[in-house]
């Protein structure tokens, strides 16, 4: 019971839904994350150790950067919830000007993109 009811209080948070919201389509950065959501990386970082801590998303380091994923762990009650997140988060309108703003950021039009 203590797991899943951490698997929902990580979800609580609008911030932290946009981010599983921005995940949905891809691995990114904590500097794609920082630029988005227009969020310190400290702020950023603490919203993501949650989620990670919760079983929501799993992360990778590349040279000095984080990259963060959505989970892979096949766990029935965690799918069926990513499932019902990617149906209704994705067409809210903050997570489409998330994506418009991600879409922008990628292609060069926000300075300081990481390498």
């Amino acid at each position: 019971m203590k797991k899943i009811a951490q698997k929902f209080k990580a979800l609580s948070d609008e911030t932290r839904l946009r981010i599983l919201a921005l995940l949905a389509g891809d691995e990114l950065c904590v500097c794609d994350l920082m630029a988005i959501l227009n969020l310190p990386q400290s702020t950023v970082s603490r919203h993501l150790a949650t989620l990670r801590n919760a079983g929501w998303v799993e992360d990778r380091r590349q040279g000095v950067w984080m990259y963060y994923r959505l989970s892979r762990d096949s766990e029935p009650l965690a799918d069926d919830v990513r499932a019902l997140l990617r149906q209704h988060l994705a067409d809210t309108p903050q997570a489409l000007r998330d994506r418009e703003a991600l879409a922008a950021f990628r292609s060069g039009e926000f300075s300081g993109r990481c390498a």
